[in-house]
């Protein structure tokens, strides 16, 4: 097989190139469609008016300082659902009565609207960004979970008996065989928790009118400025995409062989 980098560019990246190019085409449809009136642009505006109001978005409602507070809430509920969710996925697969009783409640909270209960968090932890995180927090943690213990779950038989043969104990299983074996089911529950915690994060900053990417999107929308909402949701997009990008090199420096 001919080594990738030998490869010529437009070969190299053609998954790039290919999104790009299906990106353009749907931005110039949506601005034909708007232009000719078959779609409402008191709905949605055309994109050109979006791409030109990215500069009074940038300069006049401090998008940057809204990014971070979003990206920070965000971060914190992330790290939070992994570092709860793994080693609680991973006690629901070594307790086969644990994971029978309370396997099907956390993927009935996966399905629960938690954000319907935003007034009970403000309650409890006031109209602050605790509550925001507390609320992705939750939203987030059945998805790593259930993907956890399916990971661990499927890891090949095969595998588990070169272990026994080799006499390893319960932690050196766990860590070597175990664990390596169900990581690209883990990132997967990853990627989905996060994607719960950012549309938690942004809801609710939107419903409470707190701080963030949120508010400014309920701002704009209140004054009924719909390029700047439609530029404002951009941004949410880009921030997902960067904690994908960051995820995507987190797992493919843990498992550089893939």
């Amino acid at each position: 097989m001919a080594n990738s980098a030998s490869l010529p560019f437009y070969i190299r990246r053609a998954p790039e190139i290919t999104g790009v190019g299906a990106l353009v085409v749907a931005v110039l449809a949506f601005e034909f469609l708007v232009r000719i009136g078959v779609v409402n642009r008191y709905v949605i505006p055309p994109p050109s008016d979006v791409l030109l109001a990215f500069e009074r978005v940038i300069v006049e409602e401090d998008i940057l300082q809204r990014c971070r507070e979003t990206a920070f809430e965000m971060l914190v509920a992330g790290v939070a659902v992994v570092l709860v969710g793994v080693p609680v996925g991973a006690l629901l697969y070594r307790f086969a009565l644990w994971r029978r009783a309370l396997e099907d409640w956390v993927a009935a909270l996966a399905a629960a609207p938690i954000v319907l209960a935003f007034p009970l968090f403000l309650v409890i932890f006031g109209r602050s960004p605790t509550t925001i995180i507390v609320m992705a927090f939750f939203h987030g943690l059945a998805p790593i979970i259930l993907k956890t213990v399916e990971g661990l779950t499927a890891t090949r038989k095969v595998l588990v008996n070169v272990g026994r043969s080799l006499n390893m104990t319960s932690s050196q299983m766990f860590w070597k065989i175990l664990f390596p074996s169900a990581l690209p089911v883990i990132f997967t529950g990853i990627r989905l928790s996060w994607t719960f915690c950012l549309i938690t994060v942004v809801g609710v900053e939107f419903l409470i009118n707190l701080g963030g990417l949120g508010q400014l999107i309920n701002d704009l929308a209140e004054r009924y400025d719909l390029p700047g909402t439609y530029a404002s949701i951009c941004f949410v997009i880009l921030v997902s995409v960067i904690f994908f990008v960051i995820l995507e090199r987190i797992e493919s420096w843990l498992q550089p062989a893939r």
